[in-house]
């Protein structure tokens, strides 16, 4: 019987996002490519890691086909030059596949079947509109088992809003602006890039290179947000400006048991504490994040209190409003997204769990009297997904 190992968060980078669309830096870029360049830095990065020692990728997509398709963990391990020993697999659980690719794999450690894994995702959001060629089971409508509004992630945010009214647009437009501002100061400082991976990329002035993000706005304002189009309803309240949008990019991570990170010389950035998945009415899919982080908060012994970063993604303004109401925590609190967010920086829907843990591992760094730190997220289809890392630099002392 396996003894049970520690899991470890060793390192994680990503693309620079970019928009969806004709227009965007990506379209004439493969999304393999993106996630394989992601795959070759990471390994470029860590290079004391013999790469035959890596026991499993898995690489998570939201649409599965065409460049996104062909068993994307082992496809993608076969073209960033790892052995063809290395096995992988493909992974969907919508936005919060890089997320689930991380678990699921951080489970294997911690039962012993793996020393060492990639973990991530990709979404190619131009090439592959969210919902494109799927055929939902006509009795999801006719047998009354989800609201038809309950495909539409738009509609949801809306129905958030309904639900508590003290959640208005106003908040969600302060809270959007406070993203833009608070990723733009991160950019300014330098804190994004190290951990960016520079994208050849073809335009029709012919190659670049993209080193940035495309989506931030860092010249917004709040009465710019005020006057924005409501486009899932007549007088709503879920704009372009208070909700993610729709993006191209790739994230990896690199976990270890512990004890495998020691033998390679490999430096722990955070340590798996808990992690917890809930499912939610579909029609409200954003409060998921409430219900997962309850779970894993008892899944540690943990409380609410005891966290002091969190990473939340903002696929909607709505959506972070809720969880942080639900738990007492005030809109502008500094351990929420102190680097901005998906509003400011985007989407690409299964990548976005790695970009949590990717900029937390960096945030420990930084803030060595915080112990504990949560990525949690909501998911299509009404889930929720919550991890809790602890963080290794932690001293107990008080800043």
């Amino acid at each position: 019987m396996a003894e049970s190992q520690e899991v470890v968060f060793v390192d994680g980078v990503r693309t620079p996002f970019g928009r969806a669309g004709e227009k965007g830096m990506y379209w004439n870029t493969r999304a393999d490519d993106l996630v394989v360049k992601a795959m070759i830095a990471l390994l470029e990065r860590n290079p004391q890691l013999p790469k035959d020692r890596i026991d499993e990728v898995a690489i998570a997509a939201t649409t599965q086909t065409g460049d996104q398709g062909l068993t994307l963990g082992r496809s993608a391990a076969i073209l960033a030059g790892l052995p063809q020993s290395v096995p992988g697999f493909a992974i969907d659980r919508m936005c919060a596949g890089a997320m689930t690719a991380v678990t699921a794999l951080s489970g294997g450690i911690a039962f012993g079947a793996y020393d060492v894994v990639i973990a991530g995702g990709v979404e190619h959001m131009g090439h592959h509109p969210m919902g494109q060629g799927v055929d939902p089971n006509p009795r999801f409508v006719a047998e009354k088992l989800v609201n038809a509004e309950a495909l539409n992630m738009g509609n949801t945010a809306e129905r958030i809003h309904d639900r508590f009214p003290e959640l208005t647009k106003e908040r969600a437009d302060r809270f959007a602006l406070g993203s833009q501002k608070k990723f733009a100061a991160a950019v300014a400082a330098g804190k994004i890039q190290p951990d960016l991976v520079p994208i050849a990329i073809k335009t029709a002035n012919g190659w670049g290179l993209a080193t940035l993000d495309e989506a931030p706005r860092p010249d917004t304002t709040i009465e710019g947000l005020a006057g924005l189009k409501t486009p899932f309803r007549p007088h709503g309240r879920v704009t372009a400006g208070n909700s993610s949008g729709l993006n191209d990019g790739a994230t990896v991570g690199l976990l270890a048991s512990a004890a495998a990170a020691k033998e390679l010389g490999l430096t722990p950035r955070m340590k798996l504490v808990s992690f917890a998945y809930a499912g939610v009415e579909p029609e409200i899919m954003g409060i998921g994040p409430v219900p997962s982080t309850e779970k894993a908060l008892k899944k540690a012994g943990l409380t609410i209190d005891d966290i002091g970063l969190f990473e939340l993604n903002e696929a909607f303004a709505v959506q972070v409003l809720s969880l942080l109401d639900h738990f007492g925590i005030a809109d502008d609190d500094p351990r929420v997204n102190p680097w901005g967010g998906a509003i400011a920086v985007g989407h690409p829907l299964a990548s976005s769990g790695v970009r949590l843990m990717i900029q937390l591992a960096r945030q420990f760094e930084e803030h060595p009297e915080v112990r504990y730190g949560l990525t949690a997220m909501c998911v299509g289809l009404g889930q929720g997904g919550s991890v809790i890392w602890e963080n290794p630099n932690y001293t107990g002392k008080k800043k």
